[in-house]
């Protein structure tokens, strides 16, 4: 039997969530110890330790990452000395956290440099004297393989690995339960864990698909109380002691070894499942009902008149916008990890493809409602015409306007013929700059397209989309003077790679036509090496790279991805010259790398 949540109890004894609960153990150690005696006393015989996040980055928070060896070998201490005074048998547990970081590709932090704060705070807990290892609550398999590999570096100690999963059963990246359990059976785990998670009827279902995946394994549960609900500025779980009885008694027949709690739960907890376990009688419970969720209503996105892109706009901002794909099947995990690294980053709008080179994805009206309500960033829609008829193509915008999307990207789309389904209908009614207009002269004014009322106006923000390396650029400029005629509010270019060009064409435009006053956002692909851009240069149509560009990846070596990065940040700092942003498309969802050169624009 494990000890339950000290989060929870430290919170509900007073100690704000904006405080470091680790440093507790130095600042208020008879609150923490209080807390193991009322573990040891309820029946728990694994205490673990106040460590779980006195690691290098989330120490840094609080300006407390110089304590990491002080701040664990004193948790470890506390929990030793509470320990021998009960004059009860328990084992002292180092528990060690995720580090708050996120990992590359999706993150800007080398695998490398997690392990690296993994070992300074592992090797500060045998140093103490524990007994064991929990790594637990982790949401990323490969951040707990990382602090697997620390804590196998430093110790020869029993190592419990646990992660928590989402809703969905499903780690935070994607991966199932078998999975997981057959990646940490691997790494040589001593027992493989779940932990957090959504509460006892769920990391049953997950227990029960691990042990399926490695049963020669052993395994433990630690699961919160239910999912929470905020009660006068207090997080409530709902699931009882009672009820932890019964769940304790069924992850035992399932084949748990270590049993306890996470969030939410308390010494009564642990005392209930441990009458529960001595009890000869054990009864079972049928997990197949979902643990009560405290759901609220989404928050609408605060978007100003038309969208905040818009505002940025008109107010001479220099704005970064980046493309994402949506997912080829049903895991959005990734995306949304990404689009948050990006968000953080600077990224002012997330540009989401339509079903790219003719490519089944997920709808991109689902992956921008998605972004938008778990990020509360701002989206752009693509919107091709190429496949819709004008029914479809009305229905689509109202569909959109009504999950708060305001910045549509018009453009023709791909070939059908290009891509998975080369016999799929590739009928079109309107070109772009025909659905611009019935937006801007339509949609936006309060009428379909027969010029029947929709009720009120919408208020779209309409791109669309202009080729800087056309072979034909006076067809090219033709087509974009109709665009703008038809009311386009902004323009979004293919990468571009000599800008000295770029920007002449732009100037061609402003000497046959009207000069140019709508925002330009100029494409900006990072190359990742010269086998990429040597691809690129040969088979995608509107992309034409210097050979002094294509010379320089090819002497970079090894280190081509980073020479690609200093390339696509000069570009951008000669775009920002004559331009009014950027539109980066991070290449094979190397966020990370997007994300670095983001903030460098952003710097400046």
């Amino acid at each position: 039997m494990a000890d339950g949540a000290m989060g929870t109890l430290l919170h509900m004894r007073g100690v704000g969530f904006d405080q470091c609960f680790d440093e507790l153990n130095l600042t208020q150690p008879s609150l923490v110890a209080d807390i193991h005696r009322e573990y040891i006393e309820a029946g728990a015989a694994i205490i673990q330790t106040n460590t779980f996040g006195a690691n290098r980055f989330k120490l840094a928070t609080n300006g407390l990452e110089k304590k990491v060896v002080e701040i664990n070998q004193a948790g470890v201490e506390l929990a030793r000395r509470v320990v021998l005074a009960s004059f009860k048998d328990a084992f002292i547990a180092g528990d060690v956290g995720p580090t708050g970081v996120r990992l590359t590709p999706f993150g800007r932090v080398s695998p490398e440099e997690v392990r690296n704060v993994f070992v300074e705070q592992i090797e500060a807990l045998p140093d103490a004297k524990v007994d064991l290892l929990i790594l637990e609550t982790f949401s990323e398999l490969n951040e707990i393989l990382q602090a697997i590999a620390a804590a196998r570096q430093v110790s020869k100690l029993p190592l419990v690995a646990s992660l928590t999963f989402t809703r969905d059963d499903l780690t935070i990246m994607g991966e199932s339960p078998k999975t997981v359990a057959l990646a940490l059976r691997d790494a040589g785990v001593d027992i493989i864990g779940v932990n957090c998670s959504s509460g006892p009827s769920q990391a049953l279902r997950i227990l029960k698909q691990m042990h399926v995946a490695a049963p020669d394994c052993s395994f433990s549960i630690m699961p919160n109380a239910g999912w929470p609900e905020q009660i006068a500025g207090r997080m409530m779980y709902p699931a009882s002691p009672d009820y932890f009885a019964k769940f304790a008694q069924n992850a035992a027949q399932i084949g748990a070894v270590i049993i306890g709690g996470c969030c939410g739960t308390t010494p009564q907890h642990v005392a209930s499942m441990k009458a529960a376990l001595c009890n000869d009688r054990i009864s079972f419970l049928q997990s197949t009902g979902e643990v009560i969720s405290m759901s609220a209503e989404p928050q609408d996105l605060q978007i100003s008149t038309p969208s905040q892109l818009a505002h940025k706009l008109a107010t001479g901002k220099f704005v970064v916008s980046v493309e994402m794909d949506p997912p080829h099947g049903l895991n959005i995990h990734k995306l949304i990890v990404g689009a948050s690294l990006l968000t953080d980053a600077g990224a002012d709008v997330i540009n989401v493809a339509d079903s790219p080179m003719a490519r089944m994805r997920m709808s991109p009206w689902a992956v921008c409602n998605l972004i938008q309500d778990q990020l509360n960033v701002e989206t752009t829609l693509h919107f091709p015409t190429r496949g819709r008829n004008l029914l479809r193509v009305q229905g689509d915008l109202l569909a959109a306007h009504a999950m708060h999307i305001r910045n549509v990207f018009v453009v023709m789309g791909d070939l059908t013929s290009v891509g998975d389904y080369p016999d799929a209908m590739d009928n079109f009614d309107l070109v772009p700059s025909g659905l611009i207009k019935l937006i801007k002269q339509g949609f936006n004014l309060g009428v379909d397209h027969s010029g029947v009322e929709i009720g009120q106006p919408t208020s779209f923000f309409v791109g669309c989309a202009l080729n800087l390396n056309s072979p034909d650029p006076e067809r090219e400029l033709r087509v974009l003077h109709r665009k703008v005629k038809a009311g386009a509010d902004f323009i979004l270019t293919q990468p571009v790679y000599d800008v000295e060009s770029a920007e002449r064409m732009v100037q061609r435009y402003n000497q046959v036509y009207d000069e140019l006053t709508i925002p330009l956002l100029v494409g900006v692909l990072p190359l990742f090496s010269w086998k990429h851009a040597y691809y690129l240069q040969n088979e995608v149509p509107g992309i034409i790279i210097p050979q002094e560009i294509l010379e320089r990846l090819e002497n970079a070596g090894d280190e081509a991805s980073r020479e690609g990065v200093r390339i696509a940040l000069r570009l951008a700092s000669e775009i920002r010259q004559w331009a009014d942003g950027i539109y980066l498309m991070p290449p094979f969802n190397c966020f990370d790398l997007a994300a670095e050169i983001i903030a460098a624009v952003k710097s400046n």
